[in-house]
């Protein structure tokens, strides 16, 4: 009886499909991705096949057996490397990583508790098909026959990847109109046309971006400042520099989110200082306020409250555009006569801080080396924000004035830890550790903005402040859905639930004002820049900014996200699907549909100022501008 002889290229058929079933299975249980039909879960089984073709086919052009089988498993290892990384980096933002993340390489060793908090052992499992492919060349019997790979059959193998791609690009794009020019929409990208082609084409569009900045010359900002200026609301008179020269105190509040505003949690109350300046007599609250940041987090929330622009949907600002030239408002205040700061008591280099606060013209950056850090006072990421703000109330008594300080807070990030002696509430109880652990960090900054406020009154720098803060991005994210479910006494967590989760708190807080109310307009972050210049007397009639000062008559209630979702007073977008802002039910997209075409126009257009690094050619741009305006008008 003749013994069975192995196929030639058994090794790569096994990658192949071992590689390909991992790939699939990692889809269904590792990321949360809509499948609205069969033929999206047809396309979302094949999206890998192509590339998987094609990469491993390569190894047709390898003469002998031994270097076939060192290539397919070298390949194996690094797509299992990417694979994971997505995973782990989904785990905490619930998104797919982009290029320009690949080299913030410098926050890397920032990261260790929150890194821990992620990886597990079981992750192992995320390698399975590099351990079947070892097994395999090992104890597979060796293939004698040493003779080249026929042209043939390396030419049919290829013909066959390119029908697979074609076959898949064809019906994603039946399934999804133009999905290719939504380089925002990651989880659009990967669920059509796969993880690797996703990373492909992140390279292109990372490719172009970068050309996009050699090959401009200015002529862009004409279409761009039309647009800025056509949309553009007026000041309200009685607002307007009614708070001129006072210091100016903008508070980046950690992860806090709306939904603990106001609420309890099992009879707890969790944020009583936050809840009495509600419906203080001197505090503007912003019920409705939402952050718009993308991958850049606070660092994204720090950049948009500067600018007046959004973040990139790839990657963060601060890192991929530090070197642009930015008109911030740090440097409106500066050229006003401010002493302008950012208080953050970490390493200077993170998220790039060190660099872009240059391009921003912010004066002085108060970072780690000017507190006091030891393991007593720290937790998490660093420095707990209750010694924090006692020592940078210190350090504002020695400003020159009127200041402006942004300060960033720490404690309130995820893994969500504190010291036994600074819990204040017990934990909650759902299965989400994360979101337990969440209300004893929040109810801890609640404390610390509470100490603030009592050491600004001792110092004397109260009376002549104004206290902004704002909630940075969210700090529960739908991975924890159920747990969230189960808090707010819901079924579950729609798109529709999601996107009103991305409320942040908005605190304008003016000591003697008298004029305080609660504030209902939806608005974003995108806004503040404004909102706080106008207050001060400090006109931005000409900036290139797309926010709207929340106090005009004419602001409306439309806030776009990174992501490409939306609100305003009447409708939610979300899930490429159209709600009723009132009642959560899903409405024709026709009602959503001029709204989602201005989301797409302001998001492109801030991505051309920040890719073409347009804001270089305004001084010059400016007067062609003005002349065009004028004619317009004439």
């Amino acid at each position: 009886m003749k013994s069975f002889k192995w196929p030639k290229h058994s090794i790569l058929a096994i990658a192949i499909l071992a590689t390909w079933i991992k790939t699939v299975i990692v889809y269904h249980t590792s990321f949360e991705m809509d499948i609205e039909n069969s033929m999206q879960e047809f396309i979302l089984i094949i999206n890998p096949l192509s590339f998987l073709l094609f990469v491993y086919g390569l190894s047709l052009f390898f003469k002998s057996e031994k270097a076939r089988n060192r290539y397919v498993i070298s390949i194996s290892v690094f797509l299992s490397i990417v694979l994971f990384a997505n995973v782990a980096f989904y785990r905490f933002y619930n998104d797919f990583i982009t290029l320009p993340v690949l080299f913030q390489t410098s926050n890397f060793g920032e990261l260790g508790t929150s890194v821990g908090a992620i990886i597990t052992w079981l992750d192992i499992l995320y390698f399975i098909d590099v351990i079947i492919l070892i097994a395999a060349v090992k104890f597979l019997p060796k293939v004698k026959d040493q003779m080249p790979v026929r042209k043939e059959f390396r030419r049919a193998y290829y013909v066959l990847s390119i029908a697979v791609l074609f076959l898949n690009l064809g019906l994603a794009e039946t399934e999804r109109p133009q999905l290719l020019t939504r380089s925002f929409d990651r989880e659009l990208l990967v669920k059509n046309i796969g993880t690797y082609n996703y990373h492909l084409y992140d390279i292109y569009i990372q490719s172009k971006s970068s050309a996009q900045r050699a090959l401009a010359d200015g002529s862009e900002l004409v279409e761009v400042g039309n647009y800025v200026q056509a949309n553009q609301a007026s000041v309200n008179e009685e607002m307007f520099g009614k708070y001129k020269g006072r210091n100016v105190i903008v508070i980046s509040l950690e992860s806090l989110q709306n939904f603990v505003i106001g609420n309890t949690m099992n009879g707890e109350v969790i944020t009583p200082f936050l809840n009495s300046l509600v419906n203080d007599k001197d505090t503007y609250y912003f019920s409705d306020f939402y952050h718009q940041t993308g991958l850049g987090k606070t660092s994204d929330s720090e950049f948009i409250v500067e600018n007046s622009l959004f973040g990139l949907g790839r990657g963060a600002v601060f890192f991929t555009h530090g070197g642009n030239t930015y008109n911030s408002m740090a440097e409106k205040l500066g050229e006003n006569g401010y002493f302008t700061n950012v208080m953050h008591a970490n390493n200077k280099s993170f998220w790039n801080r060190d660099m872009i606060y240059q391009s921003l013209n912010i004066q002085k950056f108060y970072d780690i080396d000017s507190y006091d850090v030891n393991e007593e006072n720290s937790v998490n990421w660093g420095l707990k924000d209750i010694p924090f703000f006692e020592q940078s109330a210190e350090l504002m008594t020695e400003m020159q004035q009127p200041f402006y300080s942004r300060m960033i807070t720490l404690t309130n990030h995820y893994p969500f830890y504190l010291e036994e002696e600074d819990i204040m509430i017990p934990e909650y109880n759902s299965n989400s550790g994360t979101l337990n652990r969440y209300f004893q960090t929040v109810r801890y900054l609640d404390e610390s903005i509470k100490v603030f406020f009592e050491q600004l009154k001792e110092k004397g720098l109260y009376d002549n402040s104004i206290i902004v803060m704002y909630g940075d991005h969210y700090g529960i994210s739908e991975n924890h859905n159920k747990a969230m479910a189960m808090y707010l006494e819901k079924d579950e967590i729609t798109a529709y639930d999601s996107a009103l989760l991305q409320s942040v708190p908005l605190f304008i807080h003016i000591p003697g004002s008298g004029e305080g109310k609660v504030m209902d307009e939806a608005a974003g972050q995108i806004d503040i820049r404004p909102t706080i210049l106008h207050l001060l007397g400090i006109d931005t009639s000409n900036d290139m900014q797309l926010g709207a000062d929340l106090f005009s008559k004419e602001h409306e209630d439309f806030v776009i996200f990174r992501d490409g979702r939306f609100v305003t007073d009447q409708y939610v977008y979300a899930g490429e699907v159209c709600y009723d802002r009132d009642t959560g039910e899903e409405i024709d997209i026709k009602a959503c549909q001029p709204y989602i075409d201005r989301a797409n126009v302001e998001l492109e257009y801030s991505d051309e100022i920040i890719n073409g690094d347009l804001l270089r050619f305004y001084d010059d741009e400016s007067i062609n501008l003005s002349q065009e305006q004028n004619a317009v008008k004439e």
